[in-house]
């Protein structure tokens, strides 16, 4: 099984700043990580592996400095990671960066399965694993919770809804998201450390992956950020309630539907 798991460079920090020219996150001199939803992601894939056999491809896109999250993929099982780099790729919204993406798994070759954390801690959009999916003509299935089954030809996901979960079986070649609940992500060692620092991290650019110009960067996405600010900081303060159950109780219900935070009477 040829397993390709997407990963991302995200800021390590709720300081990130916002650019007033561009509207997105100033990122030169913030410290960044693996985005978290992707450790699970990577996990899965070392897992299926480890069980099927075969190999696990990270790929990344952005900066040079993004090779960073792939030899921490490296570091945790992937066999090998691309990175996606050029000027022209920067700007891409959600839409464009799907397309870079695909057009990398199709450059590799030969993928069954194409495994992405649930979604990005600095978007939040989910929508590139679907959009790799789409761009492919994959079949997709997004908040994958458990692998029930796996045959040479398709995959059997349990994933979440609103109402639950739901059981989809996948014809390969496929796309999942995952949530963090589907596995235990292991520590990396020290071996596998040191070999991921030592690894070979190719750079592609978008001829080595036959990308369309017009597909990728700030002009080619259909989307814009407008505005972008962050949350207003919520209000401190711990109130302490003493007195006997049945005193603490009412007393909570009152500080509850002062703030309108339920309805009703007691």
């Amino acid at each position: 099984m040829k397993i390709v798991v997407c990963v991302k460079q995200v800021p390590g920090t709720s300081d990130a700043k916002i650019d007033p020219e561009t509207k997105r996150i100033i990122r030169e001199g913030v410290k960044s990580i693996l985005n978290p939803f992707d450790l699970y992601a990577v996990e899965e894939a070392v897992l299926l592996r480890e069980r099927f056999g075969g190999e696990v491809i990270a790929l990344s896109m952005g900066p040079e400095r993004a090779s960073a999250v792939i030899r921490e993929a490296l570091s945790i099982g992937a066999d090998r990671g691309v990175l996606l780099s050029d000027r022209a790729f920067g700007g891409s919204d959600t839409w464009a960066t799907s397309y870079a993406l695909a057009r990398a798994v199709d450059t590799i070759g030969g993928v069954d399965l194409v495994i992405c954390g649930k979604q990005a801690v600095d978007g939040d959009t989910a929508q590139v694993g679907p959009g790799i999916a789409a761009h492919l003509g994959f079949c997709q299935a997004t908040y994958v919770a458990d692998i029930r089954a796996v045959t040479p030809e398709t995959i059997t996901v349990q994933r979440m809804n609103e109402d639950g979960y739901d059981v989809c079986e996948l014809a390969f070649p496929a796309v999942i998201t995952v949530v963090k609940g589907i596995n235990q992500p292991r520590v990396p060692s020290l071996r596998g450390v040191l070999a991921a620092r030592a690894a070979d991290v190719p750079v592609w650019k978008p001829a080595d992956i036959a990308a369309d110009l017009s597909k990728i960067g700030l002009d080619a996405s259909p989307t814009r950020v407008v505005r972008t600010a962050p949350p207003e900081p919520r209000g401190g303060g711990t109130i302490h309630v003493a007195g006997s159950p049945v005193e603490c109780a009412s007393r909570l219900l009152e500080i509850l539907q002062a703030r309108e935070l339920i309805q009703g009477g007691r």
